[in-house]
C-alpha cells in the first residue's frame, strides 16, 4: 500500500524540497503550513509518518506533537522533527518529546530520505525507470508523400532534432517500412492517389503494434474536405502546407507527450535563468509550469536567490505570458528570491499597459539582468 507522509512547516520552500525529495518514491506527500492545520490533517488522513517543523506560527511543533500524543487516533504516528537550531539544549529538548529522529536545517534531500528510511519503508516507484521521452530522444518519423520535395522539407525542418526521418513515396513502401521497425509517428499526404492515406491509416490501426500510433494527415490549407474526412476517420491531427515547423514540433510533442522542460532552465553566474521560447503556446506553458516549482525550489536549496526570466524571444505579451509571469512572481515572493524580467521593446511596451505586469522589474538583456541582480555595474562593451 502506498505510504502517506505529512509535511508540516511554515516554510513553503522546505515543503517543496521535501516533496521533490520524495517524488521518486511511491508515497503521497500531504502538506500543512502550521501545527494547527497539521493536527487537523493528521486526524483526518492518519499519515504513516509526520515531518514536523519545531518552530512555527499559530501552533509550533512541540504543541502539535503533544496533542498528537494525547489522542488515541494519532499517538502512534512516528514523527521526524525539523529544527533550524543545532544547540545541545534544543536537541535534548526534541529528544525528550518522543520523536523518531530529527534533522537540522539546512539538510540535503539525501539526508532526509536516509532519515525517513529508518522509520518507514520507502520504495522507488516501479515506473521511474521509464522516464518521459524528450524532444532530444532519437524518435522514428515516417513521412509518406509521393512528392520527394515534401519529404526533404520535413527532413530539413526537423534537422535540429536527432529524429530519424524516413520517406516513402507509396502506401506499399510505407507498410513495408512500418513492418521493419517500430515508428513513433507517421505523416501521410491526404492527397495520395486511390485514397492511399486512408487505406494506410486503416492498415496501421488494424495492427496491435500501431493501434495507438500518432498518425497525422498532410494537405494544403484549402483542402477542407480532406481535413474533415481525416478528423472523422480518427487521424491524430492534420498538418497544413506550407508547413509551420515550430507548430509541427509542438503538435508532435503533444501527441507523443514529449518532455521539453529541460530546455527552459539554466544557471548563469549564480543566477537561475528561465528562458521562454518565441512561441509560448499552451503546450510550452504547461511544460514550464509543470516543473517550475520543483526547479526553483531545487535552486533555492542549492543556494540560489536570484531568478532571471528571459522573455526577449517573444513577439508579444499574451495571456500565457501574463499567467506564467504572475506564477513566477508569486513563487519568488514565497521563496524570497530577487527577480528581473528580460524583454524587448515590443513586449516591454505591452507589459507596461497591463495592470498585472506594469510593475515587473524589467531589463533589456541577460547581461544587464545578471549584473543588476548581483549588484555589480554592467561594463560597456
Amino acid at each position: 500500500m502506498k505510504l502517506k507522509l505529512l509535511s508540516v512547516d511554515d516554510s513553503r520552500a522546505i515543503r517543496m524540497i521535501i516533496g521533490k525529495a520524495l517524488a521518486r518514491y511511491d508515497c503521497d506527500v500531504l502538506q500543512a503550513p502550521n501545527g494547527l492545520e497539521g493536527l487537523q490533517t493528521a486526524l483526518r488522513e492518519k499519515p504513516d509518518l509526520i515531518i514536523l517543523d519545531y518552530t512555527m506560527p499559530v501552533m509550533d511543533g512541540a504543541e502539535m506533537l503533544a496533542r498528537l500524543r494525547g489522542s488515541a487516533e494519532t499517538r502512534d504516528i512516528p514523527v521526524i522533527m525539523l529544527t533550524a537550531e543545532a544547540g545541545k539544549d534544543t536537541v535534548l529538548r526534541i529528544a525528550r518529546l518522543g520523536v523518531k529522529g530529527y534533522l537540522i536545517k539546512p539538510f540535503t534531500e539525501e539526508q532526509l530520505v536516509e532519515r525517513l528510511k529508518r522509520v518507514v519503508d520507502l520504495q522507488i516507484k516501479q515506473d521511474l525507470t521509464q522516464r518521459p521521452r524528450r524532444f532530444d530522444d532519437p524518435l522514428e518519423v515516417l513521412v509518406v508523400d509521393d512528392k520527394a520535395a515534401i519529404v526533404e522539407q520535413i527532413r530539413t525542418g526537423l534537422a535540429d532534432l536527432p529524429w530519424v526521418i524516413q520517406g516513402c513515396a507509396s502506401v506499399s513502401e510505407a507498410v513495408a517500412a512500418a513492418g521493419q521497425r517500430v515508428r513513433d509517428v507517421v505523416l501521410v499526404n491526404l492527397a495520395l492517389p486511390d485514397n492511399g492515406a486512408f487505406s494506410l491509416f486503416q492498415t496501421l490501426r488494424a495492427s496491435a503494434q500501431y493501434r495507438n500510433l500518432a498518425i497525422f494527415g498532410m494537405c494544403v490549407r484549402i483542402a477542407v474536405e480532406d481535413q474533415n474526412r481525416a478528423q472523422e476517420s480518427g487521424f491524430t491531427g492534420v498538418v497544413t502546407k506550407p508547413i509551420d515547423f515550430e507548430d509541427l514540433k509542438n503538435r508532435l510533442g503533444r501527441a507523443l507527450r514529449l518532455d521539453m522542460s529541460y530546455k527552459f532552465f539554466q544557471e548563469r553566474e549564480e543566477v537561475l535563468v528561465l528562458k521562454v521560447p518565441a512561441r509560448l503556446d499552451s503546450y510550452v506553458f504547461n511544460n514550464i509550469t509543470a516543473i517550475l516549482h520543483a526547479k526553483v525550489a531545487e535552486a533555492v536549496d542549492a543556494g540560489f536567490d536570484k531568478l532571471l526570466v528571459d522573455l526577449s524571444a517573444l513577439r508579444s505579451a499574451d495571456i500565457n505570458v501574463i499567467r506564467l509571469g504572475l506564477a513566477v512572481v508569486k513563487l519568488c515572493q514565497d521563496l524570497s528570491m530577487r527577480m528581473k524580467v528580460v524583454v524587448n521593446d515590443d513586449v516591454h511596451r505591452e507589459c507596461r499597459v497591463y495592470e498585472e505586469t506594469k510593475d515587473w522589474n524589467f531589463v533589456r538583456s541577460l547581461d544587464e539582468g545578471i549584473a543588476n541582480l548581483k549588484g555589480t555595474p554592467l561594463v560597456p562593451a
